[in-house]
């Protein structure tokens, strides 16, 4: 799997920053019918490259579906900042325990009661390959002044919109 920069592209700085503190994405996989199903996961820290690590079950669905079908998407929503960004990348499963060991934090015990040496315990590393993000005013002066724009003009509040290759 190529292992470049994904922080390097145009547009991608703001991109990670705009998801740095999201808590949970929505991931979308396809099963091997190509039916899609999403499922929330919680987000660690995008590393130095830019990709994206998720802890999950070595068993599950969703490893079952990355094994026939890596391609997935992934969806961040802060609707109090009126922050919205979709990536879609190449995801592996990693069983890497040193790797396991410098992700994991004590919260993850939630999931996974066992510990960090259970046999289950795995990552999904997701390399970044598109991304799309939208960036709203959020001050509600502004969005009062938006609504007031469009009911006397007729046009929309802007929002920033830009598609960013990560590849």
């Amino acid at each position: 799997m190529h292992q470049g920069n994904h922080r390097d592209h145009e547009g991608a700085k703001k991109l990670f920053e705009l998801i740095k503190d999201v808590k949970v994405a929505m991931m979308t996989t396809a099963d091997p019918d190509g039916k899609l199903y999403s499922r929330p996961m919680w987000c660690q820290d995008a590393d130095e490259n830019g990709d994206l690590w998720f802890f999950t079950k070595l068993h599950s669905p969703k490893t079952a579906e990355i094994s026939k079908d890596n391609q997935v998407n992934l969806a961040y929503s802060d609707p109090s900042s009126q922050t919205y960004v979709s990536v879609a990348g190449k995801a592996e499963i990693v069983t890497d325990q040193a790797t396991i060991n410098d992700k994991w934090s004590e919260a993850l015990k939630t999931w996974f009661p066992n510990g960090k040496e259970d046999p289950e315990v795995a990552l999904l590393r997701v390399h970044p390959e598109k991304g799309e993000y939208w960036d709203s005013p959020n001050s509600t002066m502004l969005h009062i002044y938006g609504y007031v724009k469009a009911a006397v003009t007729g046009e929309s509040p802007k929002t920033e919109t830009k598609k960013v290759n990560l590849a």
